[in-house]
């Protein structure tokens, strides 16, 4: 089957041969049909199949007839995470070169008035995080009901980021006066997920190009036991790293953001072409982040689940989990970065005692169980890395101690100066300095009076020895 035999417009198809696509992945060519006709999909496939393709190239279509009102967009998308819309926006940019429509970028790390500018022009496509919609709902800048297409993009993740509450209150301020075409998408199908389908969605078309939560037969999986210790699990890392003869970049996700860092300075320490993705980081850092990959001016890329998600980054060749993901689902959606569009790929998995109950939990999820990888005996327990960082820690220590040791030598060394110049001034008056020794011991007379803290504690408290002569005077009881 080709894009031809969809029902896309000739726009789109020109923007699609443009690109070099030729055929459609099976969730474009099931989904795409359905869009057009208006009806609501619920289409559930592997990651990396194109599944923004199947709602943006219908919506393109779609919306070439009518035109945006200001404030009012005519269709939105909801995605979990910025970089998620930032890449949807892109392939609007790229599939909708032969239209003129506004499209709006809803994200956090971006300025509120400039959004604000193109939502007063009118938006034919909103794409945005619930929280930064909602924000610019409660100023009074954005109406929802017109929206007559509503796409919920990684739907598992947006239950799994906790944003299940605001995707419900954004839905009813959409269907206040009116039900849009909905289109939910998703590489797994929670028990929430499904209960959230039908209670939003009106008899949808449920379109399941592969089995939910699998993996892609393209993709090898392997496991690797290694020791607890963090700097075990480094060693071993490199040493897979460097067993790779085919690897031309690769992902390697933790758990936690402050091991990401912890990470990527060990393995920038070691001399590898790396960088860091978090969500602490500011927008700008983030999307540079993501550039120099792309790009391949970095090979390794350290991060968390917010890189897990729908990135399109077409071209990994390997996934590294440093730490065993503790939900089930994010494994499938992590080693899904790699093996896209029909390229092979690999993911290996560092498995310490510990998180063997989390990979029993994926191989439940997965159906099948992943294979230790042959061949490999993990490293010799080095923890020259571990002396390393103890000896930089404690000559940072030492080094506060120095320099705290060498300010106070300092000053006493000035003070010494100021002391010699001013006994070799007053010699060098014709009084001998008589006039100002004798201030100064005047001074001193005064300071002298002053109590030291002994003195003060020895003070007597009250009236001391002395006893007032009121309180000396006889004391009549019972009137006598």
């Amino acid at each position: 089957m080709s894009f031809d035999q969809l029902g896309l417009s000739d726009k789109v198809l020109q923007a699609v041969n443009a690109v070099g696509y030729a055929e459609p992945t099976p969730i474009q060519a099931q989904a795409i049909p359905h869009v057009l006709t208006g009806r609501d999909v619920l289409g559930l496939a592997q990651t990396g199949t194109g599944k923004t393709a199947s709602f943006v190239l219908p919506m393109l279509t779609l919306l070439e007839r009518g035109r945006a009102r200001a404030r009012m967009p005519r269709t939105l998308i909801l995605e979990p995470t910025r970089e998620l819309a930032a890449q949807v926006e892109d392939n609007f940019t790229r599939y909708g070169a032969n239209h003129k429509l506004t499209v709006a970028l809803l994200i956090g790390g971006v300025s509120f008035d400039e959004q604000d500018k193109k939502l007063t022009r009118g938006a034919d496509v909103l794409i945005a995080t619930p929280g930064r919609l909602l924000d610019h709902f409660e100023r009074g800048r954005l109406l929802l009901t017109g929206v007559e297409i509503l796409v919920i993009d990684e739907a598992d993740r947006m239950l799994d980021m906790g944003f299940i509450p605001d995707i419900e209150r954004i839905v009813g301020l959409i269907t206040a006066t009116r039900k849009p075409q909905t289109l939910l998408f998703s590489a797994t199908m929670p028990g929430e997920i499904a209960k959230l389908a039908k209670k939003f969605m009106n008899d949808p078309e449920r379109i399941e190009a592969s089995r939910p939560s699998s993996t892609a037969e393209n993709v090898s999986q392997h496991k690797v036991a290694t020791g607890r210790k963090p700097h075990e699990k480094r060693v071993t890392l490199r040493a897979l790293i460097n067993r790779a003869d085919d690897l031309t970049n690769a992902i390697i996700f933790c758990n936690r953001k402050r091991d990401v860092a912890t990470l990527y300075r060990s393995l920038a320490r070691h001399g590898y072409s790396v960088g860091a993705l978090h969500g602490d980081m500011d927008q700008h850092a983030r999307l540079a982040t993501l550039e120099s990959f792309r790009d391949n001016k970095i090979s390794l890329l350290v991060a968390s689940d917010v890189a897990a998600r729908g990135l399109d980054i077409p071209a990994v060749s390997h996934i590294f989990n440093f730490d065993v993901p503790t939900h089930a689902e994010d494994y499938v959606h992590r080693i899904g970065r790699t093996g896209r569009a029909g390229r092979k790929g690999a993911s290996f998995t560092l498995v310490t005692p510990e998180e063997r109950k989390y990979v029993s939990a994926i191989e439940k999820l997965i159906d099948h169980d992943i294979p230790a990888l042959s061949g490999f005996e993990p490293p010799a327990d080095d923890d020259a890395e571990e002396e390393d960082q103890r000896r930089r820690r404690s000559s940072r220590r030492s080094g506060k101690d120095g320099a705290r040791g060498r300010s106070r030598a300092k000053a006493d060394a000035g003070e010494e100066k100021k002391e010699d110049a001013a006994k070799e001034e007053r010699a060098s008056k014709p009084d001998g300095g008589k006039e100002e020794r004798g201030k100064d011991e005047r001074g001193k007379g005064e300071r002298s009076r002053g109590k030291s803290r002994r003195q003060r504690e020895e003070e007597p408290v009250g009236f001391g020895d002395h006893v007032p002569a009121f309180l000396l005077q006889p004391v009549r009881i019972g009137g006598q």
